[in-house]
């Protein structure tokens, strides 16, 4: 057998996410902090409804964290700096009984002037010891959202993530797939040119494909649609639309909001970046009742789950959203539940 990343379906054994610490992302003044830590804290809670959570807390968080999670989420103390769950931790994979956890190599994504990864570059290591899985170093630097999986064979990766030169420099796609398939059990790739717009900004990942498309099942895509066309998203939307079908994908739109500005230009919201968890699917709201309806019923009928919206506002303005924020463990059988 071979190790292989199941789809996000695919039953839980828990969810883990990494709870801010001061620094850049989490904002400069009280109110920035204050906000931050409540939109992870309001996510945290609306996963624990469906299965367990662990929060990885840095040392000077941890009384914190205790006050504002309760008794409800799992705690484990480790050295913190950057706190997006999807990016700094492993992605866990299965070979029969196993449990394995890719250990990628994080860089900041692509070594940004801003970014500080010393300690959660570890963290990695730290979770997959915790979740008592086996560890499997890749030397390709990647994050979790830089990669989808469909459980059946097919990743959806981007050329300037993957292939991006503040990551790995000389690599080509085929050297990247085959250290997929090593690590991930994918048998197919499909490439996409590029990401959303505001994701090449200075804060940006240069493309995630988790915040422009997503499968809900093998051979079907949900695929970020800017409807409006003074938006540089439109485009973008039309143009990966095309190639998701020639690639053979069902591609299902889900329209984003009305919202196409903000104090620093256009907006990257996308309810594309929802996380699937037991049972239910975790989806960003943007306080647009309309739009969010609609993104539910989108939600609900492609994965036949209740939907839970959480304001996704605040974790969008520090460069990412709720699957960004959240990884999960599969559950393998004959480990106990929430092992």
């Amino acid at each position: 057998m071979a190790w292989l990343m199941p789809p996000e379906t695919a039953a839980h054994a828990r969810t883990w996410m990494v709870f801010p610490c001061e620094g850049p992302t989490l904002g400069s003044s009280d109110a920035d902090r204050a906000a931050g830590y409540a939109a992870w804290v309001s996510v945290a809670h609306a996963v624990a409804e469906f299965e367990p959570v662990t929060m990885v807390v840095d040392p000077s968080e941890m009384a914190r964290a205790r006050d504002m999670l309760g008794s409800g989420i799992d705690l484990l103390e480790a050295p913190v700096d950057e706190f997006w769950a999807r990016d700094v931790g492993p992605t866990f994979v299965v070979d029969g009984h196993r449990l394995g956890a890719v250990d990628w190599i994080f860089n900041g994504w692509g070594a940004n002037e801003w970014a500080v990864w010393d300690k959660s570059a570890r963290l990695g290591r730290v979770i997959a010891q915790a979740a008592g899985a086996e560890l499997i170093p890749s030397e390709l630097v990647n994050e979790g959202g830089g990669i989808h999986v469909d459980g059946a064979g097919t990743v959806l990766v981007t050329d300037t993530v993957q292939l991006g030169e503040r990551r790995n420099p000389g690599w080509s796609r085929a050297k990247v797939e085959h250290e997929l398939a090593r690590t991930l059990g994918i048998t197919r790739a499909v490439w996409l040119p590029r990401g959303l717009t505001r994701d090449y900004d200075d804060f940006g990942t240069s493309g995630h494909v988790d915040i422009v498309a997503a499968f809900a099942a093998p051979g079907r895509v949900l695929l970020h649609a800017q409807e409006s066309p003074h938006h540089p998203d439109y485009q973008v939307s039309l143009e990966l639309t095309e190639l998701l079908k020639a690639a053979g994908l069902e591609v299902i739109p889900l329209p984003a909001p009305a919202a196409l500005t903000d104090e620093h230009g256009p907006v990257d919201f996308s309810y594309v970046n929802h996380y699937v968890v037991n049972g239910g699917v975790i989806a960003c709201g943007f306080g647009e009742d309309a739009a969010d309806s609609r993104a539910r019923e989108i939600l609900a009928a492609a994965y036949d789950r209740e939907v839970v919206t959480v304001d996704a506002r605040e974790i969008f303005a520090r460069g990412g959203g709720i699957h960004c924020i959240t990884q999960q463990q599969p559950a393998v059988a004959g480990r106990e539940p929430g092992a």
